[in-house]
């Protein structure tokens, strides 16, 4: 069975409670199934859960190389060299990224966010689509602060085959038995 889950911001990406955060449990009211990869609590959109733990093990493995979609707004107006340099990769502490696929998109319709995101006048926004195909802690995260344009929102609207599609925030559907 393969769950596609819309994850909203807040929530954490475990069945196990926590002191402070909403988990999978609130939303998935499935036995026996687990996320097949992780995203952060500040983060929004796709999370697959399945029972098959050979599918876990390909969706969540680095080195299958899957493309994970996100759409991620940023503060400030990356500069064409910046792009470049997180499409090639980029040094993050003690690594380098894999090459990444980035390109701007217009503002794209999405639900609004129950915590809204901090927002100056005085400092412009702006949307960027990345596919990346390792998912390391707060990785677009880290990323797009390496460019000096941190992250304001980000969703993960794809994984490999799978997509968002029309699922609100703690929705889901299941594929298969």
């Amino acid at each position: 069975m393969i769950i596609l889950f819309n994850k909203p911001h807040g929530v954490i990406s475990q069945f196990s409670p926590h002191p402070t955060l909403k988990t999978l449990q609130e939303y998935i009211p499935i036995p026996y199934v687990y996320p097949a990869g992780r995203l952060d609590a500040d983060s929004e959109g796709l999370i697959i859960l399945t029972d098959n733990g050979k599918l876990q093990n390909e969706i969540s493995s680095p080195g299958k190389e899957i493309l994970k979609t996100y759409w991620v707004q940023v503060e400030n107006l990356p500069e064409e060299k910046d792009i470049k340099k997180l499409a090639a990769g980029i040094k993050i502490k003690d690594y380098v990224t894999k090459p990444a696929q980035i390109k701007y998109i217009d503002t794209p319709i999405l639900w609004e966010r129950e915590k809204p995101i901090r927002e100056r006048k005085s400092i412009p926004t702006c949307w960027l689509e990345i596919k990346i195909s390792e998912g390391k802690n707060r990785q677009i995260r880290k990323m797009t602060a390496a460019i000096n344009c941190p992250t304001l929102r980000l969703v993960r609207i794809a994984i490999g085959q799978y997509s968002l599609g029309n699922l609100l925030p703690g929705e889901f559907i299941t594929i298969g038995e």
